[in-house]
């Protein structure tokens, strides 16, 4: 059952699950069960095994502690405990009082985020948690929903990651595209140019981007969104009052009167500062003799590095903490509410990681690359093939770099068999479908702190996000496909930027009749 078509079932529940009955850790529980009972072919004893071992795997493998989940699970409650102190000191409320007399309306507040989102590049991880944590004040006072401030968190984040080589996604791509030109003796250009020239034909990349401001400046709503959005202006509640957020601090602690915007600001400088030093050190420890920017970056420890700024942040925040003489006895308090209050994501993760592992047991990646390589496939097809292939296969297996590991080798080995002049047009798209199967995938942990860093629900934001993703998807799709067809860019990337124009004329006119 491993490597088939059954390999595909598990994911496959857990996301129908998920969205029927919006209930996430039910029904990651339920596809990890599943996954478990293909992968031993429903002995129970033997199953039960596999998913202690899985959910081991979390925390200790190989022998060793798994630092990357251990240490981003460290930094989510510390990130925690740095906002609870941040709302105690009066510095979110400072805060939110300062945005509120200069972003004076809800467009304001929701281009405001996606700026912070574009130009917080490095990380994912750290962008989605950090612009939620400066922008939710903002979008707050201007009523915006929590579940557009995640969507567009999450729209922000992966989108332009993927196309930057300063970040930690462009050095582990342009690593992997490296070996690729190797492999197939391709000597016209070199991984950092061979990534240059594909940021033009990323087309989901500009969709979602272009489809972000269009939805800000026109205020358009598709399907869930718009629920949301109406309570949020017409009675302020921004998040669902009967459905707890996560990544939110209760309302129960007390709010110092002294607090300023500094009491913010300063702890998320401190953040950055310290997790952006944090990874240009763990960089160049790893290479010390070839440090460049680029080998840095590719050799960085992200989770590290994020538990290294959260650190440093942490020990900012206390410093501007008692320098304001507010009472050390409210600390305690602080610490365990700040925790608490990532705990949902925490578990969430977990259960993700979990399944994620038996996914990657099942061989469900494998099964459907193997799809297009046995298919013989008209060569003007394989770019939107190969786009939307990865986008289930990210969607399946909640994770956009495990779908690059598998999809670029493969992008690689088809257009060397079939048509060389294909490869740079194939490795893009097989990007461009894994962030947008990543978008849409409830599983995905980058999904998961995006709902975190906004204060979202968690379900809210994937079926609010939904809509947007598919529709940037389809544009991207027709981009590929004239791509193929004509094996121009420019052709591809105008067909996309006019179906984008026909989207915002077609829905910005249905705005209008219906106000």
């Amino acid at each position: 059952m491993v490597g088939t078509i059954y390999s595909i079932i598990p994911p496959i529940i857990a996301i129908v699950m998920v969205l029927i009955t919006r209930r996430v850790l039910l029904s990651l529980g339920i596809g990890i069960l599943s996954a478990a009972l293909i992968i031993n072919e429903f002995s129970i004893r033997s199953s039960l095994v596999t998913i202690f071992n899985a959910f081991k795997a979390v925390f200790w493998s190989d022998g060793e502690v798994n630092t990357w989940n251990v240490y981003i699970l460290l930094f989510l409650l510390i990130l925690g405990i740095i906002t609870a102190l941040i709302s105690i000191s009066g510095g979110s409320r400072a805060f939110g009082e300062w945005a509120q007399k200069r972003v004076k309306s809800r467009v304001g507040a929701q281009i405001t985020a996606a700026l912070l989102g574009i130009i917080i590049f490095i990380d994912d991880y750290f962008n989605a948690l950090a612009v939620g944590q400066v922008t939710r004040h903002i979008t707050d006072c201007q009523k915006v929903s929590r579940a557009k401030l995640a969507y567009i968190i999450d729209s922000t984040s992966a989108p332009v990651c993927v196309v930057s080589p300063i970040s930690s996604w462009g050095a582990y791509i342009i690593a992997i595209i490296g070996t690729i030109i190797t492999a197939h003796q391709v000597s016209e250009y070199t991984a950092l140019s061979a990534f240059i020239a594909m940021i033009p034909m990323n087309f989901y990349v500009f969709s979602a981007l272009l489809i972000v401001f269009i939805v800000a400046l026109f205020n358009i709503n598709i399907g869930p969104m718009k629920a949301h959005e109406m309570r949020a202006i017409e009675t302020g509640e921004v998040v669902d009052p009967n459905k707890e957020p996560i990544g939110e601090v209760k309302d129960t602690l007390p709010i110092s009167e002294k607090g300023t915007v500094g009491n913010l600001l300063w702890p998320i400088i401190a953040l950055v500062i310290g997790t952006v030093s944090a990874m240009i050190w763990t960089g160049y420890k790893a290479v010390p003799d070839e440090a460049t920017i680029l080998t840095i970056f590719e050799n960085t420890d992200v989770s590290k590095s994020l538990f290294y700024g959260g650190i440093f942040g942490l020990v900012i925040t206390l410093i501007i903490y008692f320098a304001k003489g507010i009472q050390g006895s409210y600390l305690p308090k602080g610490f365990i509410e700040g925790m608490k209050s990532m705990l949902p994501a925490i578990y969430i993760l977990i259960f993700a990681w979990t399944i994620v592992d038996l996914i990657g047991q099942l061989e469900t990646g494998t099964y459907l690359a193997g799809l297009v390589k046995e298919s013989k496939l008209n060569v003007s097809y394989l770019p939107v093939i190969l786009f939307i292939l990865s986008a289930f296969m990210a969607f399946a297996t909640g994770t956009s770099w495990g779908t690059f590991g598998i999809m670029l080798p493969i992008a690689g080995d088809l257009t060397a068999a079939t048509d060389i002049s294909l490869l740079l047009p194939a490795m893009a798209a097989v990007l461009a479908g894994s962030v947008l199967g990543d978008h849409c995938s409830p599983i995905s942990d980058t999904t998961i702190l995006s709902s975190t860093g906004a204060g979202s629900h968690h379900i809210d934001h994937v079926l609010t996000q939904l809509p947007y993703a598919i529709i940037g998807g389809i544009m991207a799709a027709i981009g590929y496909f004239v791509l193929g067809m004509t094996g121009s860019t420019i052709i591809g990337l105008a067909v996309v930027i006019i179906a984008i124009v026909l989207f915002s004329m077609f829905f910005v006119k249905r705005a209008k009749q219906t106000a």
